[in-house]
């Protein structure tokens, strides 16, 4: 496996690498991560079953329009592939330090400058992205779609609801939360470039004070489902909030939305990991509602 993973990264580097140092690090909840190194050059490297590769090529294809953007800081996807009974995918090694207030302020502002990045508009709609993805292992559909709320409403929420059905969930304000939508996401948004999975374990910063993030979920949706997610776990320190504003102040009426996106996230942590998050989404669905 080793061989051709090493072989995948001479070819698409055109150059010789040949790992001679490989150890187990931290690939998040569902995956394996290592770091491999010739002595040189290093890498990370994530590995899951071979049948989830597509995930991998999503999430490289992510990071790729990420880095393009010339914003901020994200892992260079290098290649993927499978190998044997494996998938893997090959990025760029970030050191991780712990940056401080300067870090933060220029995480927000640096985030800002790329939500400001606008697709190219597609005949069949603004919102979306060409291909489908994951949010943690659940699938994310992102079919391009003219309306936000409609959007929202059918891939993201609805999504969810329906998978959370089948799990057992009983949500007796679902159809009243959906019919709400299009009222509920009445402002005026541009589309933008988001992460889509941006809480405190998917963003950092370099040993140098870099800010970075990494592990997304990305499509073009409204920005502010990245800084309501943010505020889901802990939340960013007031200096990421203070330098987001900075370049790119929040609408109006985000402090109502923030609950109706970060639902999408609750809801998907029920279908994840069952527990206490279907009395929680039942808890934020009679607040949206009010």
């Amino acid at each position: 496996m080793w061989t051709e993973i090493d072989a995948h990264i001479s070819q698409v580097r055109s150059e010789k690498f040949q790992s001679s140092q490989r150890r187990s690090v931290g690939g998040g909840c569902i995956n394996q991560g290592y770091s491999i190194s010739d002595g040189q050059h290093t890498y990370f490297v994530k590995f899951n079953q071979a049948s989830q590769v597509a995930m991998f090529e999503a999430e490289a294809l992510g990071l790729q329009q990420m880095y393009q953007s010339a914003t901020i800081r994200v892992p260079k996807p290098i290649c993927w592939g499978t190998a044997g009974s494996s998938a893997y995918v090959v990025l760029e090694w970030l050191e991780i330090g712990s940056g401080n207030t300067k870090s933060w302020e220029e995480m927000g502002r640096k985030l800002a400058a790329m939500h400001r990045c606008n697709p190219v508009v597609k005949a069949q709609g603004s919102f979306g992205w060409d291909i489908n993805n994951t949010i943690g292992s659940t699938p994310q559909i992102n079919t391009w779609t003219a309306d936000w709320a409609e959007f929202y409403a059918k891939h993201r929420l609805g999504y969810q609801f329906q998978l959370a059905r089948r799990k057992g969930g009983h949500f007796p304000q679902e159809k009243e939360l959906i019919e709400a939508i299009p009222e509920l996401l009445a402002h005026k948004l541009q589309p933008s470039l988001v992460h889509g999975d941006l809480w405190g374990g998917n963003a950092g910063c370099t040993v140098s004070g870099e800010p970075v993030i990494f592990d997304p979920a990305t499509y073009f949706g409204d920005r502010e489902v990245d800084i309501a997610m943010t505020e889901l776990f802990g939340g960013f320190s007031a200096a990421f909030y203070r330098g987001y504003n900075e370049v790119w102040q929040l609408d109006e009426g985000y402090e109502q939305r923030k609950t109706l996106y970060n639902l999408y996230h609750i809801l998907n942590h029920f279908n994840l990991f069952g527990g206490g998050y279907l009395s929680q989404a039942n808890r934020m669905i009679a607040q949206i509602l009010g």
